[in-house]
């Protein structure tokens, strides 16, 4: 076991026991929001053919060289039509907006750009043949469109249609279960008693397991009991493929699930250099891998989302830019001060706008591990290397979360 590593250690250390996930096929109409397992080429041409990209006149571009050219109308073409006309000189023939090319026509000539009258239509402005949409100038038949790892929003949905595709290889979402431990911890909405308090780590977790493309199994909470929390261990070891507890592996006497683990379970790392969130022990209980996160609210929001998250990404191949992601890794100028720390990353709750074409930031004061409304009201995090302050001007990394 190795103690107190890295944010980027604790990384490596996590994808040796990787997060273990199927793959289903799923229908097109079920498909929004899931993470694609493989990546897609076109079974089509994109156009299929050479198409007008407006409703006009298909023509000759040299017919049309001078103001007034009167043409011959030969005939009409709608979208989707399979009528043969070959467009000759001085010949023009009415088309609408996707319809084929027919041959002969290199140009198109918008419909207002014209007068129709006894079979004839004068042509007052140019013949355009960038109006023409080429066959394959998207995407060619063959050529990947879509790429594995990416999560599926209606304009990817759209694409997979696009592309011939009825059904596709999906993700199967993983299963994490989340387990809340200690004596103190009450559902919300039920009688407090002197000491307790109402537990919202795991409603957090949830909520972050599954925007993360995961599919989140609360179990009931654990009191502080070696042999409830082995049994829960034992049954969502059973039934999910990681699991994530809440509190318990500090360094206090009631700190069961640290203890646990150390003699019963396999630990790789316990304590990472940042703060808030230190007190983080990853490891796995019978094969299952396991984070033990901090019992504070706001750290074990933000070791989710430092160290769990990227763990799911590089386990599950989500594309870097279209998978699932929580954040975005970014440059912020501080309009505030962000006090670091000398021997470990700073994480501080942020707000960030953006002022022009760059963002920036502020730090608001209180920044306590216990105060989740600072979580609400802040929508980044600063990511200040060991013994680094930011002073108000200085540009910094941060997490931008979206």
């Amino acid at each position: 076991m190795e103690v107190g590593v890295s944010i980027e250690r604790a990384i490596e250390l996590a994808n040796e026991i990787p997060l273990l996930f199927g793959t289903e096929i799923q229908s097109l109409a079920d498909a929004h929001d899931v993470v694609l397992a493989k990546s897609l080429e076109s079974m089509v041409d994109d156009p299929r053919f050479d198409n007008s990209a407006m409703d006009g006149w298909a023509v000759k571009e040299a017919d049309c060289t001078n103001s007034n050219s009167k043409l011959e109308i030969i005939g009409t073409i709608q979208a989707g039509s399979s009528e043969e006309i070959e467009v000759k000189h001085g010949q023009a023939c009415r088309i609408m907006t996707g319809a084929p090319i027919p041959p002969g026509a290199d140009s198109i000539v918008m419909i207002e750009d014209s007068v129709v009258m006894d079979g004839y239509v004068t042509i007052n402005g140019p013949a355009r043949p960038h109006f023409i949409r080429k066959q394959g100038e998207n995407i060619t038949a063959g050529e990947v469109g879509l790429q594995s790892g990416s999560k599926l929003k209606p304009a990817h949905l759209a694409m997979v249609a696009m592309m011939g595709y009825a059904e596709i290889p999906i993700i199967k979402p993983p299963k994490i279960a989340i387990i809340g431990t200690g004596d103190e911890l009450v559902e919300p909405g039920q009688p407090l008693q002197s000491g307790q308090i109402y537990e919202s780590n795991t409603t957090a977790l949830v909520g972050l397991v599954s925007e993360i493309g995961c599919e989140p199994v609360k179990y009931p909470f654990v009191t502080d009991d070696l042999d409830g929390l082995r049994k829960t261990f034992d049954l969502a070891a059973s039934e999910c493929d990681a699991i994530l507890t809440s509190g318990g592996v500090s360094m206090g006497e009631w700190d069961l699930v640290r203890r646990l683990m150390e003699e019963e379970g396999e630990v790789k790392f316990w304590r990472v250099l940042i703060k808030p969130g230190g007190p983080l022990l990853f490891g796995s209980w019978k094969g299952t891998p396991l984070f033990g996160l901090p019992g504070n609210p706001v750290s074990s929001q933000i070791v989710f989302l430092s160290i769990v998250v990227p763990w799911i990404s590089n386990s599950c191949g989500y594309h870097p830019t279209h998978g699932p992601k929580l954040y975005d890794k970014v440059r912020v100028k501080l309009l505030s001060a962000a006090a670091g720390t000398k021997s470990k990353v700073t994480l501080r709750r942020i707000q960030i706008i953006e002022q022009g074409n760059i963002l920036v930031g502020d730090v608001p004061k209180n920044q306590g591990s216990g105060n989740l409304r600072s979580m609400v009201n802040c929508n980044g995090l600063t990511f200040l290397p060991i013994g680094v302050d930011g002073k108000s001007g200085d540009i910094i990394d941060a997490l931008w979360l979206r």
